[in-house]
């Protein structure tokens, strides 16, 4: 098996051959360009050299293009005819080939469902997919932690709904714990959760959820490739970055430390990574600059792939020591600022200057800057950029369908699970308490219909002896065995139901 990935080269002004190396992929990379410079061939070669050297890989398929990963390229490709020229340019005995590829899809059409719990999205990812304000934050925090102390397990919105309106109808007893749970929080939490809901949230949340296993396997040798169909999702986009950067956080709760591997365990690309740190809060920009740092421990590849190198947040930039850099355009002083940042981020090579190059280079080309042996980033190189194996361009849907009936996944996430969860809980307890409090009110009226038989007896008795009336009185009252006293009759009026209701919802806080 090679040690490296070649990835391009070029004959008079460009370099000799360039190499991305196994052992320093999980170092993290970038691939960056304008529109229509060649981001999604470099994601391609780059998917399918990790899955030649058994590395399984994920990536989002946002325009449809990469799904060409599962057939073999051919030369009478019309796509593929340009690239004969470049493979005998650089000296590459181009051998086409298909992939092991399976297809997901948050809302179940061009892929096997993909989903996860709410308990597994916590609060910080919710609340940034919702775009909610710090102090509704804090509210979703409450409603999180009261379900895990009272064992109301959360997996689907109607869970989080159900436990926000229990939350709303306890916010006395909770704000005395937790602070000012506020009911204008609890209702705008709402309303944003039917808006996510709309856009097709209620697709992502439930059970069966996602194993990670599943995205890391091997067949024959070779790593799976996992493609997330994204064209559709990306008409959500905070819904589409929030659920990548969960899927980035569970690899990095959940993956053992392995050191410095001799090759990744997965290579994850983030593709449209503008999109993650867009108005991103402080507090989501430092959970990704810490899971960036640590991850690679875990033998986790991470590649963001966007228009500009300056979408990246510095913090997380500094960590990327793989680029491809294709060509920027400078129209604007905001555009020559941004490409001179851009330059600035690559050792300087004397044959050339960087910024000048990366305004020239063609479609297909790049400069690039590859970590050595040692870790430390090579100079920058003009190169061109070696053609893929695989079809270049999307497959048709009957292709896609034979791919995902023939897959290990297919059944295996179909059918969605509804088991007892918050919702089930919440709602068996309403009903008991509402039973309760009907049967209170019915044993209610049953003293009160004693009570004015009583009354009426008393009334007949008017007309006798002082005497006789104050014996008839006791006995009376011995009937009745002396326990419902005509206090304790008018203070049960009215109040048993609403005094039963509130004590069995309020159970959750009694005995503390």
């Amino acid at each position: 098996m090679s040690e490296t990935i070649f990835m391009g080269g070029g004959g008079d002004g460009y370099s000799a051959p360039q190499n991305l190396l196994l052992g320093k992929a999980n170092r993290h990379g970038l691939i960056a360009g304008a529109t229509g410079t060649g981001k999604t061939v470099t994601l391609q070669i780059m998917a399918e050299g990790f899955s030649a050297a058994g590395v399984p890989v994920f990536l989002s398929d946002v325009k449809g293009d990469l799904s060409g990963l599962a057939v073999s390229g051919s030369a009478d490709f019309k796509l593929h005819a340009p690239f004969m020229t470049r493979a005998e340019t650089i000296g590459l005995d181009l051998q086409y080939d298909s992939f092991p590829v399976t297809f997901w899809d948050l809302f179940g059409e061009k892929g096997h469902p993909i989903r996860a719990t709410v308990a597994e999205m916590g609060p910080l990812l919710l609340s940034r997919l919702m775009d909610l304000t710090d102090v509704q934050e804090g509210v979703l925090n409450v409603a999180f932690r009261v379900a895990d102390e009272e064992g109301l397990p959360l997996l689907d919105l109607k869970d989080l709904q159900a436990l926000l309106v229990w939350v709303g109808q306890n916010a006395k007893d909770l704000s005395l714990r937790y602070g000012n749970v506020a009911s204008s929080s609890i209702g705008a939490i709402q309303r944003q959760l039917l808006v996510l809901e709309n856009q097709g949230g209620s697709s992502l949340f439930g059970e069966p959820a996602l194993d990670l296993a599943d995205m890391m396997r091997t067949r024959d040798g070779r790593g799976e490739i996992n493609i997330l169909a994204a064209d559709q999702l990306m008409g959500s986009p905070r819904l589409y970055a929030t659920f990548l950067l969960w899927l980035l956080s569970e690899l990095f709760e959940e993956l053992p430390e392995v050191g410095n591997p001799d090759k990744p365990k997965l290579v994850f690309f983030f593709d449209e990574a503008h999109l993650l740190f867009d108005d991103a809060p402080k507090a989501l920009v430092d959970k990704v600059e810490q899971v960036a740092r640590l991850i690679r421990s875990k033998g986790v590849g991470v590649y963001f792939v966007t228009q500009n190198p300056g979408d990246i947040p510095d913090d997380v930039l500094g960590q990327l020591g793989n680029r491809v850099q294709h060509a920027l355009r400078a129209f604007t002083a905001k555009d020559r600022k941004e490409l001179k940042a851009a330059a600035e981020t690559y050792r300087d090579n004397p044959a050339f200057d960087t910024a000048d190059a990366i305004q020239q280079v063609g479609t297909g080309e790049a400069v690039t800057s590859f970590l050595d042996r040692k870790g430390i980033p090579q100079i920058v190189e003009r190169t061109l950029i070696r053609p893929p194996s695989s079809q270049l361009g999307p497959i048709d849907a009957p292709t896609r369908t034979a791919i995902m009936s023939a897959s290990d996944m297919a059944g295996k996430y179909d059918k969605t699970m509804d088991r007892d969860s918050a919702f089930e809980m919440l709602s068996k307890r309403a009903e008991a308490a509402a039973k309760a409090a009907e049967e209170a009110e019915a044993e209610e009226a049953q003293l009160e219909e004693k009570e004015r038989e009583f009354k009426a007896a008393r009334r007949y008795d008017g007309g006798r002896s002082t005497k006789r009336s104050t014996r008839s009185r006791r006995a009376s009252d011995d009937s009745f065995g002396g326990a419902i006293a005509s206090v304790v009759v008018k203070e049960l009026k009215g109040t048993t139901g609403r005094r039963l209701v509130r004590g069995i919802l309020g159970s959750l806080f009694k005995g503390r």
